[in-house]
């Protein structure tokens, strides 16, 4: 992988981690309801779960890419479609008044260490979205004249950084963040500045050489 490539790989995941979906909501619900400290326990759930699904993802794709002559073009633009989907969908989502609101119930007790962990993996790991979102993103940034396992390993692992400090970001801005997200002009800059994005990188890949 190319260093200008890694560099347009870290800038997508930057923009894909930052959204508030399932597992940052539940990082910073736990970050709230027991402090960062014991919400670490959930990140490292999420985290471990993630790099799960990605490096199941992974390997498959190897073997994918080694096995089927020309599969590497037609997983490039098959994914390439889908970060302009993705870009499409985030542009055109719905903002509605009081979204980015997080509810916090009282805890009766404080769950365990292990069980933060594996409430906060069930969550992660049951997300089939992830498998297909990895299966299409990934190639999109293989150069298929260098060793395909080491590029999705650096990319895997790049992923897992910037996903985890996220999950930081999300437990100590706690409700300063879902404050600033419920503003709808906000959310909807928000949107638009993620969408414009994947749009941006999904036809830029699209038109790159493979």
């Amino acid at each position: 992988m190319a260093l200008h490539t890694w560099w347009l790989f870290i800038v997508t995941v930057f923009f894909i981690s930052a959204s508030p979906g399932p597992n940052m909501l539940h990082v910073m619900t736990r970050s709230l309801e027991h402090g960062v400290s014991l919400a670490i326990m959930a990140m490292i759930g999420c985290f471990t779960a993630v790099l799960c699904l990605l490096a199941a993802s992974a390997a498959g794709l190897t073997a994918v890419l080694l096995a089927i002559p020309g599969a590497f073009s037609v997983m490039k633009i098959l994914g390439a479609g889908y970060l302009v989907w993705l870009g499409y969908k985030a542009w055109t989502s719905p903002v509605a008044e009081g979204e980015g609101t997080v509810d916090i119930a009282p805890e009766t007790s404080t769950p365990s260490r292990w069980q933060l962990f594996r409430t906060a993996f069930t969550i992660s790991i049951s997300n089939p979205k992830a498998l297909v979102f990895a299966a299409a993103f990934l190639p999109l940034f293989l150069d298929p004249a260098r060793p395909k396992s080491g590029q999705f390993a650096v990319m895997v692992a790049t992923f897992g950084v910037v996903e985890f400090s996220w999950y930081f970001i999300y437990a100590l801005g706690g409700r300063s963040l879902a404050r600033w997200l419920q503003r709808p002009e906000r959310r909807r800059l928000f949107n638009r500045v993620t969408g414009g994005v994947f749009v941006a990188f999904g036809l830029a890949m699209a038109g790159t050489r493979a």
